[in-house]
């Protein structure tokens, strides 16, 4: 090895990529001009094939257009690999060198923040155009040209796009094409806005949210509209099969009870009808059942059987069904985003072989690759990357290995320590007290304390609340038990720091979430002390402390672990909501804005609901409010509330019926047809819950890993061992292929931690938390292994022949730098 490193260190920078690469990048067309201007006879690019010309041979020339021919193929194969993680599909890959800078500018995140922001500026508009949120309400050049101003952005990132994709492929491209027309509908109609200076009957602004679901951070929204659309055939045949029997019997009900006039809910067949999807939401009953029971007991019959059908077995059954198909569709979008992954790596490792060596992608290319892919890796990050994948020691990384590529680039490493514990080194008094507090926080007995001593809290917590009276400030006094029980959390606090170490300790969720409570509650035991008013709301905190209890039972911390899985789904399904959200407050605000006011609607049987009047009750003067009139579609804030609350359902068809008074029967549609897109939206919303729910819980079935303590949370673990032989030739590899790179000081310090510790060795770790995507490589494991060998057999691992060429070029006779070798003892392992 020490030959090895010696010989590493004398050979010269112009052989490090004396190796010819496989196959050539889309992009090395530009090499033909630098090696042109080398002069003499050097190497040539012919139809993306390096070839020899005649003439002198400069070595010096020939090297260089060599390295650039990697460096290309480098950084072609990490756009591979990004598109393959962003599931990005492959006929939108940058084809020639002017569609790769035009790929690179749209691809990074200033252009995706820019993006963002032209998509809230557009959205956010409609707080300041008519009708506009009084205090924030503009005159109409000014918005109309902020307007335009973005307009331009959106029309700018246009072009970078199709710069980008070309003209056939951005005309392919149907997302892409749906936001180019908006975009040309809504310029006209800026442009027509600022020449009129007056606002005029705009919907198409309900297609805004387009330009922001487009943006790279909003994939989440993308995909679960996607979702949406793919669980829609099946929603809209039990939805079909719900209106047919809801028109059958609107019809009876309007037979049966019309006759009576003094029933307004089956009147005509339209209120029938009205009458009844109401009631499928029950926010009108049993009032719709009243006017006729009160004159035949056994009308309740009818109403009975409508609700059984329609309510419990219809509603549930297109529940079922929804909940069946987002579970094929999680399904094959796992399956779809897995093969495109290995798709992805199978062009990437086409691009990194080199002809002389086929059939393994070594520590150099590996290196050059990453630089591309994760620019800020440093060093001895790219390294311990490389050796966790190469699981054989091999001096190159077969196809196989390079398949785990995804599982270890988002490590984080850090050195193990030589100890079990973080105070091993100390003085032997000293590491028998931290040893004892070590175990002590350990045991079973300690946590089932704190358990003990939550509870009670809890408990304290109730009683105390429910003796407080309607004048009780918290500025009064603190509370004794509020101390006593800080001060337990205190101390438990610091003595899992001290036992288990700060780097220990932080590591746990449960442990994060601890000490923020604690915190939390420190500080609002100042606030209190200090009568700092406006802070006594961390007070009601403190009974967060209670959620620790759901740690005992191990189906309690399965819903917990779902709940934390769901939150940055729950997030993006948040937006989408209001992005429906946002389009209807749109419709509502063009055509119901200033039509519901106090006392408004008295031709209505709601109008009790809208009235506002000043009735003297002795020597006062009361006022007396239906309160209904508040919900309006005055502005986009009010539209917001306005929508929520037909979201409820609760109440809802009052809003209806006074909107529709003051308008048309036909307005009637607009609220119908929201209840059923909000019906849809929160039934994939319940779905979603549904499947993480249960897919958790027979994940926990399939793979029953009983944990001694609640608290460990490993995760995934890959564990990596170096020595000083391989830090040394991988040092001079780096000093060789990168000079002066300041992300060589971490490698050094690899050296440096050996030395200063007396090791010839050290094991690294690897660490990142289990997602979703790695409870499914489990969950399927077998199906898995079957759409690997269907993908085989499909999909060979082929170059893109519009993209690449097979290199004509003869081996070179040059000798190729040496990689080092790795310990084939050393490897990872999953910790699960």
């Amino acid at each position: 090895m020490e030959c090895l490193c010696r010989r590493a260190a004398g050979l010269h920078e112009d052989q490090t990529h004396s190796e010819s690469p496989g196959v050539i990048s889309s992009y090395a067309t530009q090499l033909e001009q630098d090696c042109n201007d080398g002069g003499g006879g050097n190497y040539d690019v012919v139809n993306n094939a390096v070839i020899p010309t005649p003439g002198p041979k400069n070595y010096g020339a020939q090297n260089v257009s060599l390295r650039q021919s990697w460096e290309m193929n480098y950084q072609e194969a990490a756009i591979y690999l990004q598109e393959g993680e962003n599931n990005d599909k492959f006929f939108t890959h940058p084809r020639n060198p002017k569609a790769l800078a035009a790929y690179l500018f749209a691809h990074n995140h200033l252009f995706y923040m820019m993006e963002l922001l032209t998509g809230l500026l557009l959205m956010m508009l409609s707080l300041c155009e008519a009708p506009a949120v009084p205090s924030l309400r503009l005159d109409v050049y000014v918005h109309a040209t902020l307007e335009l101003l973005a307009l331009v952005m959106v029309a700018f990132e246009l072009c970078m796009k199709l710069r980008w994709l070309g003209f056939h492929t951005f005309i392919r491209h149907k997302r892409t094409m749906v936001k180019m027309c908006v975009l040309l509908l809504q310029f006209v109609e800026a442009i027509v806005v600022l020449i009129r200076q007056t606002s005029h009957v705009r919907v198409t602004r309900a297609l805004r949210p387009i330009f922001l679901v487009d943006c790279r951070y909003c994939g989440a929204v993308r995909r679960n509209l996607r979702q949406i659309f793919q669980s829609l055939p099946p929603f809209i045949d039990i939805l079909l099969l719900l209106l047919f029997f809801m028109v059958i019997f609107a019809i009876l009900g309007f037979c049966l009870f019309s006759p009576n006039t003094s029933d307004p809910y089956f009147s005509t067949l339209e209120n029938s009808l009205v009458s009844l999807f109401v009631l499928l939401t029950t926010a009108n009953f049993p009032d719709v059942m009243m006017p006729a029971y009160s004159k035949n007991r056994w009308s309740c019959v009818f109403f009975i059987v409508y609700l059984s059908i329609e309510l419990y077995f219809v509603m549930n059954l297109l529940l079922a069904v929804v909940f069946d198909t987002f579970n094929d569709v999680e399904k094959m979008k796992f399956k779809s985003l897995l093969l495109h992954k290995r798709s992805a790596i199978d062009h990437a490792f086409q691009l990194l072989v080199s002809r002389q060596r086929p059939m393994g992608v070594s520590l150099k290319q590996f290196d050059g690759l990453m630089r591309f892919y994760r620019p800020r890796m440093s060093a001895r990050d790219r390294f311990l990357t490389y050796k966790a994948l190469n699981t054989s020691g091999a001096p190159m990384l077969s196809l196989q290995e390079f398949y785990k590529f995804y599982e270890v680039t988002g490590l984080k490493w850090k050195a193990r320590r030589s100890g079990e514990h973080w105070f091993d080194d100390l003085p032997h008094t000293t590491f028998l007290i931290f040893k004892g507090i070590n175990l002590l926080v350990k045991s079973k007995a300690f946590q089932y304390a704190m358990y003990v001593v939550v509870a009670i809290n809890g408990v304290w917590i109730l009683v105390e609340t429910y003796t407080l009276n309607s004048g009780f400030s918290w500025s009064r006094f603190v509370p004794w038990s509020y101390i006593v029980f800080l001060t337990i959390y205190g101390v438990e606090v610091l003595l899992k720091l001290t036992g288990l170490g700060p780097m220990a300790y932080f590591s746990s969720g449960w442990n994060l979430f601890d000490f923020s409570v604690t915190v939390f509650a420190f500080l609002g035991l100042i606030a209190l002390a200090f009568d700092m008013e406006p802070f006594y709301f961390i007070v009601v905190l403190r009974p967060l402390q209670l959620l620790r209890l759901f740690k005992i039972k191990q189906r309690y911390r399965n819903v917990l672990d779902t709940m934390f899985e769901l939150f940055p789904r729950m997030a993006s399904l948040g937006l989408t909501l209001i992005i429906f959200y946002y389009s209807f407050a749109i419709v509502g605000m063009e055509f119901f804005a200033d039509v519901i006011y106090p006392n408004c609607c008295n031709t209505s049987t709601v109008a009790e609901s809208y009235k506002q009047v000043s009735v003297p009750i002795g020597n006062k003067t009361v006022l007396l409010e239906g309160y209904y009139y508040l919900n309006n579609f005055n502005n986009i804030l009010s539209s917001f509330v306005t929508l929520f609350e037909l979201t409820v359902v609760n109440n809802w068809y009052i809003t209806m019926e006074g909107v529709t008074s003051m308008t048309s029967h036909w307005s009637r549609l607009y609220f119908m047809t929201f209840y059923i897109v909000t019906m849809v939206v929160m039934t994939i919303i319940v779905a979603f819950i549904l499947d993480a729910f249960v897919f958790r819980m027979n994940y926990s079935r399939k793979n029953r890993e009983p944990l001694e303590n609640p608290e460990d949370e490993n995760g995934i673990v890959f564990e990596v061992e170096v020595n000083r032989d391989e830090a040394l030739s991988t040092l001079e590899l780096y000093k060789q292929t990168c000079p002066g790179l300041s992300s060589l000081s971490s490698l050094q310090g690899v050296l440096q931690a050996m030395d200063r510790g007396g090791h010839s060795s050290l094991v690294y770790l690897g660490r990142r938390s289990r997602t979703k995507s790695d409870l499914s490589m489990k969950m399927y494991e077998e199906e898995i292994q079957e759409w690997y060998a269907e993908y085989s057999h499909e999909n060979l691992p082929q170059p893109d022949q519009s993209l690449e060429r097979v290199l004509e070029s003869p081996v070179s006779d040059q000798p190729s730098f040496p990689e080092p070798q790795l310990n084939s003892q050393t490897g990872p392992h999953s910790i699960n």
